[in-house]
């Protein structure tokens, strides 16, 4: 039961946005998690359901703009402030700026060596009859461009629309995803909002509706999808190897998702560029890039048959 009653995106009070886990009093009985990439591989090897946790950091390796820390803003506002219902109530014209320009980077940007690792690594087991399932935080649709099939979006797609007024949800890669939002979106701080009329912004497509589109992601105080949260608790109460990769374990609830695994006694390994205030929480770590650290991970081990 990792995630039930754990289903607001990051946060239910703003306090609580960069909220840690407390980090475990160093004791004679904590020992550093191990980076013996060979252990690593022979638990891999016998492994049967893996789960794949993903943040920020992986994306931010293919270029993406995480809004996260010093710099991460978008003209004045930082993500926090843009990605709220109240935000996009008040202003839906500047909210679908912002997210036009986060669409538009993401046709310029590629899946990157760890992208490609996961959806090879799923592909191959999955002919052994072994199973990897990705539960991303990312809204990005990297690992799905990648080749990665079993992914639970727990925070939605850049590239999904949700009606305000009949609820439809669909995939929309249109690029423009309006005609009066082609060449907006600019994120220079002097840049003026566009103010868009908003029977002119993304409007639904199904018949006699013409409801205003709002992206398909999970806002700040929002509520994450129960049905996906509910697959996810599966593949995490079922995984024997659980990977987090590029993860700051600091955004809620999915900061609790890989120490919970370690909890039950599943070894987790964690590739980041740092360590995170869960990092003692696990058996391995690996530190670097994960695009050089993820794929001799997860490539082909000498015990598989195919």
């Amino acid at each position: 039961m990792i995630v039930r009653q754990l289903t607001c995106r990051a946060v239910i009070t703003s306090h609580l946005l960069h909220a840690p886990l407390r980090k475990p009093r160093a004791s004679t009985d904590m020992a550093r998690p191990s980076s013996d990439l060979a252990a690593f591989r022979e638990i891999f090897s016998k492994a049967k359901r893996v789960a794949v946790l993903t943040g920020a950091g992986v994306s931010a390796e293919s270029g993406v703009p995480t809004f996260r820390g010093a710099g991460g803003y978008w003209r004045k506002w930082q993500a926090q402030e843009l990605a709220t219902p109240e935000a996009f109530s008040r202003n839906p014209s500047r909210v679908w700026e912002f997210y036009h320009y986060r669409r538009e980077v993401m046709l310029t940007k590629n899946p990157n060596p760890a992208h490609l690792a996961i959806a090879e690594c799923e592909e191959r087991l999955a002919a052994q009859g072994r199973q990897v399932t990705v539960v991303t935080q990312n809204i990005d649709e990297l690992h799905r461009r990648a080749g990665s099939k079993n992914i639970l979006e727990i925070h939605g797609s850049l590239f999904k629309t949700r009606c305000m007024s009949c609820g439809h949800e669909a995939a929309n890669h249109k690029s423009p995803i309006c005609a009066a939002l082609a060449g907006k979106g600019a994120p220079d701080p002097d840049t003026h909002d566009a103010q868009i009329p908003a029977q002119q912004l993304p409007r639904c497509e199904q018949t006699g509706c013409h409801g205003l589109l709002r992206p398909a992601v999970v806002w700040f105080g929002e509520t994450l999808d129960s049905d996906i949260l509910t697959r996810a608790e599966e593949v995490l109460d079922s995984c024997d190897l659980c990977l987090v990769v590029g993860t700051s374990s600091v955004v809620y609830p999915a900061a609790m998702f890989a120490p919970q695994v370690a909890a039950r006694g599943v070894p987790v390994a964690e590739f980041n560029m740092e360590d995170t205030p869960a990092t003692m929480r696990f058996k391995f770590h690996f530190h670097g890039p994960c695009g050089t650290t993820l794929p001799p991970a997860l490539a082909r081990h000498d015990t598989e048959s195919n």
